[in-house]
């Protein structure tokens, strides 16, 4: 059964049981009321009675008086003698049952208690009965009786009734309308979140809902477009992840497969007979440098690996960068002279906030590819301390041939390079400035650059001073 069903029929079934209780004991209640006022009024009735019997003509017939009397007060009228015993009764048709009679138990209480009256209103009994003592009279009757039969004070209950039933059927069938309004309102919006949401779980995450209310379907709807907002965003995420995991394996695949090229075919002249000395210490340092050039690759990519989920990636303490660039200078050295260039480095003691390892790697890797790019000058190698005294700012320039414009926004990008097959006859693994970047942002800091098409290229980063 669908929701909107369950709901109809339980405020159908709930308010009709409501509507009935209420009309059966607004019935009842009525119903009481009406015979606790007729109790009442009887027994008022027979002090009237009482005193209009006391005022009888002895000479006319007793029996004419009370017809009179009866009729005009629309009540059986029946007079007893002082022993009981019945004298007359309105009307002559009634019956003189047992039920006529006066009980002792009555007629003694009225004895005792002249001015009171005694009432019997029994529920097996089909009339009131009211019994009043005639004080003082002058003709043979002591004891008056009247009565009334319950179903006429019950008589205007039938026409409430009647009404309060129309009530109730036109109440029960508004209910019905309602309740069934109301259901399709409140399932509407559910009906319509439903759909959504299995729409968003087949796959359509572009789905949203436009459901315009302020009360807690207003809020799931809401929710449920944030939701889908969200797996968007996801899934666009994940896509990006999965492109870069693709073109991550296919480059390393390709990073790979030119040094071990290299290396099957210096092994396979290495197995020639006859192979001079010379020619076979060339083929043991191709072996040498593409050997230590895959060791490059696999240190660079533990690091990258390491800085995306290691969190203790960097330990930051004060160091002295000064110390770091002594040691920068004795480690490329005698790189940049076999290339005729100068390297300038800047000694002066200088201390900064940072992992003094990390940043070593980080010169390492942008003086080693400045002395790799550049043919011709310098490459240098200052710091100084900024206006504010708070940050230490690192540069390391060259005068290369500089990169262009087209190149800068992804030079720190993994295996991106500018000129691919250059790069790789020197040896380098298009990882150099992914480690840095990553490093550096690991630090709270990013790399910053200038470079001119011919003039040379600069790098620059800032560190908090010690």
């Amino acid at each position: 059964m669908k929701i909107r069903s369950k709901l109809s029929w339980t405020f159908i079934l709930l308010l009709i049981f409501g509507i009935t209780a209420v009309s059966s004991y607004a019935i009842l209640f009525i119903r009481n009321y009406m015979l606790e006022e007729g109790v009442e009024q009887i027994e008022k009735d027979a002090r009237w009675m009482e005193v209009t019997m006391r005022q009888l003509n002895v000479r006319e017939r007793l029996r004419d008086q009370v017809a009179v009397i009866g009729r005009s007060s629309d009540y059986q009228v029946v007079l007893y003698n002082r022993e009981g015993r019945m004298l007359t009764h309105y009307p002559d048709t009634m019956q003189t049952p047992t039920g006529m009679a006066m009980g002792d138990d009555i007629r003694q209480t009225l004895l005792m208690h002249s001015d009171s009256v005694v009432v019997r209103n029994l529920s097996e009994m089909e009339r009131i009965f009211a019994y009043a003592r005639i004080s003082g009279s002058s003709h043979p009757a002591q004891f008056v009786r009247i009565s009334q039969y319950k179903e006429r004070i019950y008589q205007p209950i039938k026409t409430i009734r009647w009404i309060i039933y129309y009530g109730m059927f036109i109440s029960i069938g508004l209910v019905i309308i309602v309740s069934l309004w109301i259901s399709r309102s409140l399932t509407k919006p559910i009906t319509r979140i439903k759909d959504a949401a299995r729409e968003i779980a087949d796959g359509d995450l572009e789905r949203e809902i436009h459901l315009d209310r302020k009360d807690e379907f207003g809020t799931l709807a809401r929710s449920l477009n944030r939701m889908a907002s969200t797996l968007r965003a996801d899934n666009e995420e994940l896509k990006r992840i999965n492109e870069r995991q693709r073109q991550f394996f296919a480059d390393i695949t390709h990073e790979l497969k030119n040094p071990l090229h290299t290396l099957m075919g210096s092994l396979e002249m290495l197995e020639v007979e006859g192979l001079d000395e010379k020619q076979r210490n060339k083929y043991l340092e191709k072996i040498r440098g593409q050997a230590e050039r895959i060791d490059r690759l696999f240190r660079d990519l533990v690091t990258l690996q390491r800085y995306e989920s290691d969190k203790y990636f960097v330990e930051k303490k004060v160091f002295n960068l000064g110390k770091i660039c002594k040691d920068l200078q004795r480690w490329h050295e005698d790189r940049a002279e076999k290339k005729g260039l100068d390297l300038e480095v800047k000694k002066a003691s200088q201390e900064v906030v940072g992992d003094p390892d990390k940043i070593g790697q980080v010169l390492d890797n942008l003086v080693s590819n400045a002395i790799k790019y550049t043919s011709e000058g310098r490459v240098t190698v200052d710091y100084q301390l900024t206006d504010d005294e708070q940050h230490v700012e690192v540069k390391i320039s060259d005068t290369g041939p500089g990169i262009d414009p087209e190149h800068q926004q992804r030079l720190f990008d993994r295996f991106y390079r500018t000129d691919k097959a250059r790069s790789r006859d020197r040896g380098g693994t298009g990882l150099g400035l992914a480690v840095v970047k990553s490093i550096l942002d690991a630090h709270d800091t990013r790399i910053e650059l200038d470079s001119t098409r011919g003039e040379g290229t600069t790098f620059r980063f800032h560190l908090p001073a010690g």
